[in-house]
């Protein structure tokens, strides 16, 4: 039996999450045409933003569960939607960076595109009102904002798993994966899971060859041809789908 939409739960920038009718232990989110940037400071509305992360997110989540990355999809409906498992959300936005980019680079006075040795793994603290501040691992277990050492390690662990997973994907289809944000939450079960989305939205992918912005950079720096970016990377997965899926 498909399942059914339910009662408005949350409305964030990207994403709306409904509950699922007959089953609390499912949600159903809804992706938006809209788009943010700098905390929601900078928005705009795109027609086809949503169907087009939504299909990005799902290609990305199919493939990381073949390659044994355990993650909240279950299934993908509509143009927009799909339904998920349902978590409990750890507040922490987990970014990988291969390449040091935007405010990073700019910080450090690195110039922006400089490769770094390994993989780097940061932590912020998931909070709208405070612009989402890094935060250390110290900070993180004096503030009780996540349980166990042990479970920041499964964090890192993860997502440089991940990491590694999507480089090698972008890599096939010549983009280059500068950085990205996850966010996990536990299941029922208490088991540590990837959660929310991955897309342009939460990646920075250049163009290998031309290193062209291929991702949410194109709204923030006022580039443009934000939906051909967007649907551009889509294309390149559909393309290997049958090679990777």
């Amino acid at each position: 039996m498909q399942s059914k939409k339910g009662s408005l739960i949350y409305e964030g920038k990207a994403k709306r999450i409904f509950s699922v009718q007959g089953d609390d232990s499912l949600v159903w989110m809804e992706f938006k045409d809209s788009l943010t940037a700098f905390n929601a400071l900078k928005k705009a509305e795109m027609d086809d933003k949503g169907i087009i992360n939504r299909d990005i997110a799902t290609f990305i989540f199919k493939y990381l569960a073949k390659n044994n990355i355990a993650t909240h999809w279950l299934e993908s409906l509509g143009d927009r939607d799909m339904v998920c498992k349902k978590v409990e959300i750890i507040p922490l936005e987990v970014v990988v960076r291969n390449t040091l980019a935007g405010s990073t680079a700019k910080k450090f006075a690195f110039e922006e595109g400089t490769t770094l040795k390994k993989p780097l793994v940061e932590f912020y603290y998931k909070k709208d009102e405070l612009n989402d501040p890094f935060i250390s691992d110290d900070q993180i277990l004096a503030f009780d904002i996540c349980d166990s050492k042990d479970i920041l390690e499964n964090l890192k662990q993860q997502a440089l798993q991940v990491n590694e997973l999507l480089f090698n994907l972008f890599d096939k289809i010549n983009i280059k994966l500068i950085d990205f944000k996850l966010e996990f939450g536990k299941d029922p079960a208490g088991n540590i899971i990837l959660s929310d989305e991955i897309s342009p939205d939460s990646c920075r992918l250049w163009d290998k060859t031309t290193n062209e912005k291929m991702d949410k950079d194109r709204f923030r720096r006022d580039l443009g041809g934000v939906i051909e970016a967007y649907k551009g990377i889509l294309d390149r997965l559909t393309k290997v789908k049958e090679e990777v899926l």
